[in-house]
């Protein structure tokens, strides 16, 4: 689904406004770090833009122009791009706003009022290429051009691309750019716009590109049962009711996001649980590849929120991959990409597959079927309960028996996890339930909170963590992918040197906790980053000019886009001059062997950690405990393949947490 939540209309016929600095914000006082043993990266927050605006999208899509030291930030809520210079990024200020209404296009339209910005891309030179969604998200948009190199940046002209364009990239050698354009449905499923990949020849110099330049890769091929049937074609017109399309898999396909390597480019599908292989040179759509799905009778979730208690286990659920951002990286002189598996389903006026478990059976929807709970120890009864399944939001356009009166399988989107794929498409890793692992024990008080408002679990119900940045860069002379976590609002370091055995390395969060901004409005800039929407890499050399004096190997760029913050990161090489101390909270253990492959026979302990108030400050004393006592005192092993919590905490973990599994146990049984 395309990430806009709100915006503003453009409301202006100027192709450039030059606005206010937006409220200033500092950092928080204590960000939560938390990292392996013998980390080999160190990050740290260094300054934050802040737009002063609250869960308005103001703050979306980055790009770093490097020879300007500047930023182009996408505000959805204004529907601009945002320019900021970040000659000091300890201190990042406003410079001006792009618009994109009034610009010519080629074809000799002109980009309207009401007109979004979606996506940003900058080549080196200067030339920055902005996705503009129509007005009308089912009408065609445009790709427009800006010069960026000099102080006030210049509209250079704009060419026609598909509907709902969401999101733009470059090639490699800046000769190309790739755009999704997500055709997604109005909202009535009067209109469902076929999906498509463009592909745009970029001029060589900073100039805009010509109308012939664009051409369209679609999904013609795949009708007519060309298509695997393990890509989910669902919801389409038809299912709504609103008539019969000449070409069904076209208009159901949902290009989401793009990433470029070897003359190829590689497009999620999102709602799709699939990826779009596309050759460059003659903007060809080759294969569409289906992706792995997540079965969490072997990798353990947190499926309620309602239990209480940090409880990741196993269950008779399958998730959908369902990645939204994905990148291209070079290891070992292979071709490789990684994927943020968000999840996401289709929840229109005229058709939504959403469901609660519990609500299976009620409004003209089929129940589940009693096979469901076999293997469980539990009736189908107390399986779909609240404290265990009954909360979780699944899908109703899959696990249909073949009577067609029952689910016989459960479905959910997101697998809560990063993969990594080879260059065919093939899955060479994922992380399984490793995000959840590391947050529980990095804030056990507030795992699977919201980005919105600060609680305890209030995800886990849904998408967990919800991986949905996804960014790689080398550092020295390791690589990294940086996964940022949408819901509760830190990012990842995890080293992919080896892509088929990945490690975890940090985790970083630039939030208090304490401050919920949801329920206190007034503060919510004390509250931090919120919503990581995307990430942005950028290497020692190409860093904005402070940063050398913060020692820096690297930076890392976070737009949120809840708190509609835009935050800078040094990231420090430790291996550079030996092993180092880098900050932490609770240093994670080496796992002390393989885990396990096969699924638990019990449910899964509760990790063993010890809780951090990020105040410093109890308030509520002990209030809600939560089981606190059972993790006091113990650091828990954290496995780095992303297996079961249970597989990794030693024998003493498991002494600390028996009392607390014994209750989760009675109480599933009861």
């Amino acid at each position: 689904m395309h990430r806009m939540l709100a915006a503003a209309s453009a409301g202006s016929l100027l192709a450039l406004a030059v606005v206010a600095p937006a409220s200033a914000t500092v950092l928080v006082d204590d960000p939560v770090v938390h990292s392996a043993a013998d980390p080999s990266v160190a990050i740290a927050p260094i300054g934050t833009h802040a737009t002063g605006t609250f869960d308005e999208s103001a703050a979306e899509i980055v790009a770093h122009y490097a020879a300007a030291d500047r930023t182009l930030v996408v505000n959805a809520q204004q529907g601009v791009i945002d320019v900021i210079d970040a000659s000091d990024p300890t201190n990042p200020a406003h410079l001006t706003q792009i618009e994109a209404a009034g610009t010519a296009g080629a074809d000799g339209t002109v980009i309207p009022d009401g007109a979004v910005a979606n996506s940003v891309t900058v080549r080196e030179d200067g030339l920055a290429i902005v996705a503009v969604e129509a007005p009308e998200k089912t009408d065609p948009g445009w790709l427009m051009f800006v010069d960026v190199t000099d102080e006030e940046p210049v509209p250079l002209g704009a060419i026609t691309a598909g509907a709902l364009p969401d999101s733009v990239v470059l090639s490699p050698d800046g000769g190309h750019a790739v755009v999704a354009n997500e055709g997604e449905p109005a909202e009535d499923y009067s209109v469902d716009p076929e999906g498509s990949v463009g592909v745009l020849a970029l001029p060589d110099s900073v100039a805009a590109a010509s109308q012939s330049d664009y051409r369209t890769a679609d999904f013609h091929a795949f009708e007519d049962g060309a298509l695997s049937d393990e890509v989910r074609i669902y919801g389409g017109r038809e299912d709504a009711g609103t008539g019969t399309p000449e070409r069904p898999v076209s208009e159901n396909l949902e290009p989401e996001y793009s990433a470029v390597i070897g003359g190829r480019a590689y497009t999620t599908l999102q709602e799709n649980n699939a990826v779009a292989i596309t050759d460059l040179a003659t903007a060809t759509v080759e294969d569409i590849v289906p992706l792995e799905t997540t079965d969490l009778r072997e990798v353990a979730f947190d499926v309620s929120d309602r239990d209480g208690v940090i409880a990741t286990e196993n269950w008779p659920v399958t998730a959908f991959r369902a990645p939204d951002t994905i990148k291209a990286v070079e290891i070992s002189g292979e071709p490789h990409l990684v994927t943020a598996n968000e999840g996401d389903l289709r929840d229109w006026d005229a058709y939504s597959e959403e469901s609660r478990i519990q609500d299976f059976g009620s409004d003209g929807l089929p129940p589940l079927c009693e096979s469901v709970a076999a293997g469980t120890g539990m009736t189908l009864a107390e399986l779909t309960a609240e404290e265990n399944l009954g909360r979780i939001t699944a899908t109703t356009a899959d696990g249909l028996s073949d009577e067609g009166d029952c689910y016989d399988q459960i479905h959910v989107s997101g697998s809560r996890s990063f993969s990594v794929l080879a260059a065919d498409g093939t899955e060479v890793f994922d992380s399984g339930s490793l995000f959840e692992e590391i947050t529980a024990e990095a804030h056990p008080d507030y795992f699977n909170s919201n980005h919105s408002e600060t609680n305890f679990e209030g995800r886990s119900d849904d998408k967990g963590p919800e991986p949905e940045a996804i960014e790689v860069g080398a550092v020295g002379d390791r690589t990294y992918a940086f996964v940022g976590f949408e819901r509760v609002s830190g990012f990842a370091a995890v080293d992919i040197s080896d892509p088929r055995s990945p490690e975890f390395v940090t985790y970083v969060n630039n939030r208090d906790f304490t401050v919920s901004a949801e329920d206190e409005p007034d503060r919510f800039e004390e509250a931090g980053d919120l919503g990581p929407e995307s990430i942005e890499f950028v290497t020692g050399a190409d860093a904005p000019g402070a940063s050398a004096e913060a020692d820096a190997d690297a930076m890392l760029i976070v737009g949120n886009e809840v708190s509609g913050t835009t935050t800078y990161y040094t990231v420090e090489d430790l291996l550079a001059d030996g092993p180092t101390d880098a900050p932490t909270n609770h240093p994670t253990k080496d796992p002390t062997g393989e885990p396990s492959e096969q699924p638990s026979e019990q449910p899964s302990e509760q990790p063993s950690t010890q809780p951090t108030d990020p105040s410093g400050d109890d308030e509520d004393g002990q209030e809600e405990q939560r089981d606190d006592e059972a993790r006091d005192g113990e650091d828990g092993s954290l496995p780095r393949t992303g297996a079961s919590v249970a597989s990794a905490l030693g024998a003493a973990g498991l002494l600390v947490g028996i009392g607390v599994a014994a209750t989760a146990v009675a109480r599933r049984r009861t």
